[in-house]
């Protein structure tokens, strides 16, 4: 669900190239999200197993398709410009959460749920030249409607027993989420889910606020996931971004996707 990019990733490099201006402005150091997620490149147009089923995705979108509904390189949104992530994408597969049933919370990657995505996308959105500022990680995945509601239902019970916390673990790092809280979600699709995380940053010393936002739309699912190189609260996924790759996906996906 949030990347590696040109400035690189979720947790992006964005955010280390701001970490002096950070710790200046606020006396700490930047948050949970200061290392670079190096994430996997958007895969290839060979659907993916669902876990449990020993079979692919039938019906599911492809990358190509996907590639069609989401954001393009330079795109704007708003006052928002959209991108690709160059290093491949954001919160991979060495993204994990512990307890594990808050990986969902953490990354939609392959492995989060019981069911593997058959094809997915990834954008970032920002603007470009703001060293503080919003970005999102925009993701479309595509499953069978069965296997996409399952992926909901497995976010929403992580939700609900990780409102009290868990622990984000990297490869050199960890990050304790404090509270999971919903969010207000978007009336769009056929379900939607929304979540606001405080999260402490590396050094427990500074609260960060980030936001998620999943949609599911037949056998497809989108996926923003808000951050800021600050301590402010941004008070949700900015409401342009959604609407926009909402308007695009709607108006072009094929029939039941």
């Amino acid at each position: 669900m949030f990347g590696a990019g040109n400035h690189t990733g979720h947790r992006l490099t964005r955010r280390a190239a701001a970490v002096a201006l950070v710790a200046a402005v606020l006396g700490g150091t930047a948050g949970c999200g200061g290392d670079e997620g190096e994430g996997k490149p958007d895969g290839d147009n060979k659907p993916t197993a669902s876990a449990g089923t020993g079979s692919a995705a039938p019906g599911a979108l492809s990358r190509q398709q996907l590639t069609a509904l989401a954001f393009t390189d330079g795109e704007k949104v708003g006052r928002y410009t959209a991108s690709e992530f160059t290093l491949g994408a954001p919160l991979g597969e060495e993204y994990t959460a512990d307890p594990a049933t808050c990986q969902p919370l953490v990354s939609l990657a392959k492995g989060a749920t019981s069911y593997a995505p058959a094809a997915e996308v990834h954008r970032k959105v920002d603007v470009p030249d703001e060293m503080i500022g919003t970005t999102v990680a925009v993701q479309l995945r595509s499953y069978t409607p069965a296997v996409a509601a399952g992926v909901m239902k497995a976010l929403d019970k992580a939700g609900k027993e990780c409102a009290a916390g868990f622990t984000e673990v990297r490869a050199i790092a960890k990050a304790k989420y404090l509270k999971v809280e919903p969010a207000k979600a978007p009336a769009v699709g056929d379900e939607a889910k929304a979540y606001r995380f405080t999260i402490l940053d590396v050094k427990g010393e500074l609260k960060l606020y980030e936001y998620l936002t999943v949609v599911r739309s037949g056998s497809t699912t989108l996926s923003f996931r808000a951050e800021i190189t600050d301590t402010k609260d941004i008070g949700g996924v900015p409401e342009e971004v959604i609407t926009a790759q909402w308007e695009k996906f709607s108006a072009g996906r094929p029939k039941g996707a």
